[in-house]
């Protein structure tokens, strides 16, 4: 079974069942839309975001220069999360929730989630630990090994599925990129949303709105989401960008 990350507006048949098969058994459902540049401060203004409440982020990605983890499915990030804490990610994806080995799924750190954006769906398996302040820009500085950044079990789940002879400190850091993050519940929706802007070196930005949700509500869910946008005049049909793979392939050139 396959996910597919592509633009198309509609799922076809084939593509619901894949989609229902994987939400069966996934932990949750974060539905997501990327609004385009052209029509992000409009969109800002309709669902009245105050930027003042945001959460400030720095992302630090980890991969090859040629990106060898990427085309693996294996995503290796380290955040330093305002107010929060930092916190260290491996992810695995596509992923098929059934075929995941059972003491992993029982594992409080993993968690299985179902992406869906306009048009297309992607399954994922997260393992995350918390970092000690200052150990990211340790590693990202290349003062302390990168493998240190990560959990034991973290290590043992990258082993497992990264390409072969690409270890941890074979890694490089590629960021960082800085992120606002808003939570907040608008008037007139019954879910929270959360909106994330990604500023890259480069100038572009990405807007992202989402909410989460549970497995057995998420068509409803999107039904919901989707009228109040509407209602609301967010664009709908942009083309769909995916905030990680946009920060790999802008370092992944910066450093050819």
């Amino acid at each position: 079974m396959t996910a597919t990350d592509t633009t198309r507006p509609v799922l076809s048949d084939d593509e619901v069942v894949q989609i229902l098969a994987l939400m069966h058994d996934a932990d949750s459902v974060e539905l997501k839309l990327t609004i385009p540049e052209s029509a992000q401060r409009s969109a800002v203004r309709a669902l009245a975001m105050d930027p003042l409440d945001a959460q400030i982020r720095q992302v630090f990605f980890f991969d090859t220069p040629d990106l060898a983890l990427s085309r693996a499915g294996v995503v290796v990030r380290a955040r330093r999360v305002q107010r929060k804490g930092d916190d260290a990610t491996v992810k695995l994806r596509p992923v098929v929730p059934e075929q995941l080995p059972a003491e992993l799924r029982r594992n409080p750190n993993f968690v299985v989630e179902v992406d869906a954006m306009p048009g297309g769906f992607v399954c994922s398996g997260t393992l995350k630990s918390q970092v000690r302040p200052g150990a990211i820009l340790e590693a990202a500085a290349g003062d302390r090994p990168i493998r240190k950044l990560f959990s034991k079990e973290q290590r043992a789940f990258y082993a497992e599925h990264a390409p072969e002879g690409v270890g941890l400190d074979d890694l490089t850091p590629l960021g960082p990129i800085f992120v606002l993050k808003l939570k907040w519940s608008p008037e007139d929706f019954a879910r929270r949303l959360v909106g994330e802007l990604w500023l890259y070196p480069d100038g572009s930005r990405i807007l992202e709105l989402s909410t989460r949700c549970g497995t057995a509500e998420a068509f409803q869910a999107a039904a919901e989401a989707r009228a109040f946008l509407v209602e609301r005049g967010v664009e709908l049909a942009g083309e769909q960008q995916t905030k990680t793979r946009t920060a790999l392939e802008f370092f992944s050139r910066e450093l050819a």
